[in-house]
């Protein structure tokens, strides 16, 4: 067993299984690529939730009017700093791990969600590295922000391509990737 592996791990694995890398991606706020449009996109709307709700109680309009607003400016004040905060927790109860027969992503914020894949089945493996030696795995095609547009919302990704996101020396987990998968077609 590695060092500091979580006991879920090894409850998950087979017989005969082997685990050969665990990790969890970056913890903390972090900032993502789709970001540079979403920043803009929440502080517009976030921005005119909250002068809408201002002008309504100002003029003193009907109840209604003052009640409408009010789900805008939260999913405003959600889209602006609250997806931040989700996200991180997110990824703080995230876990990988790769074994000599499959990749394992363990994740899920109030329940926990298993996603196993076959290193044989894998379709393809895209590998996106930042200069400092981390980056993200795909197992699978990579999709494009307007095919993926829930980036902000919880969840959003469940579905979607599989992933070990945000982890360290990203470049050695790829080469063991694609070195297991060779071993096992052998």
């Amino acid at each position: 067993m590695l060092e500091d592996t979580p006991s879920f791990i090894q409850r998950e694995l087979s017989a005969g299984e082997k685990l050969i890398w665990s990790g969890q991606p970056r913890t903390g706020v972090c900032f993502r690529k789709q970001d540079a449009l979403l920043i803009p996109f929440s502080l517009i709307w976030g921005g005119f939730a909250v002068f809408w709700e201002i002008s309504v109680f100002r003029s003193n309009a009907p109840i209604f009017f003052r009640l409408w607003g009010i789900p805008f400016v939260l999913v405003g004040i959600y889209l602006i700093i609250g997806r931040f905060f989700v996200d991180a927790k997110q990824r703080e109860k995230t876990f990988y791990a790769v074994t000599n027969s499959r990749i394992i992503i363990f994740s899920g914020l109030f329940s926990r969600n298993i996603r196993s894949l076959n290193l044989k089945a894998l379709p393809e493996l895209n590998l996106d590295e930042s200069s400092d030696g981390s980056g993200t795995i795909l197992f699978g095609p990579i999709y494009s922000m307007m095919q993926n547009p829930g980036g902000g919302w919880p969840a959003s990704g469940k579905y979607y391509t599989p992933a070990f996101e945000m982890i360290k020396n990203v470049r050695q987990v790829y080469d063991l990737v694609r070195r297991l998968q060779s071993d096992t077609v052998n």
